[in-house]
């Protein structure tokens, strides 16, 4: 298994591939390979979306990636 973490200012549910997985701050376990990470609405966050492989990650040690608020002012 593999463990993502995704980090964002506000709890949110993480979509994996579309699919709900879990809420942000919360390691995630999946299967080795690669995946588009998203978040559920508002789409008020930047980037829309977020590539990633999983691979040789821990619980301890997990992937972690970080989604930021989008501001009206974003273009």
């Amino acid at each position: 298994m593999e463990y993502l973490l995704v980090h964002f200012p506000e709890r949110r549910r993480v979509l994996i591939d579309g699919n709900d997985q879990g809420r942000t701050d919360e390691t995630l376990e999946l299967e080795r390979g690669t995946y588009i990470v998203t978040l559920s609405p508002p789409l008020d966050y930047k980037p829309k979306k977020r590539k990633v492989a999983l691979k040789r990650t821990s619980p301890v040690s997990p992937l972690e990636i970080r989604f930021a608020k989008r501001h009206a002012s974003d273009k």
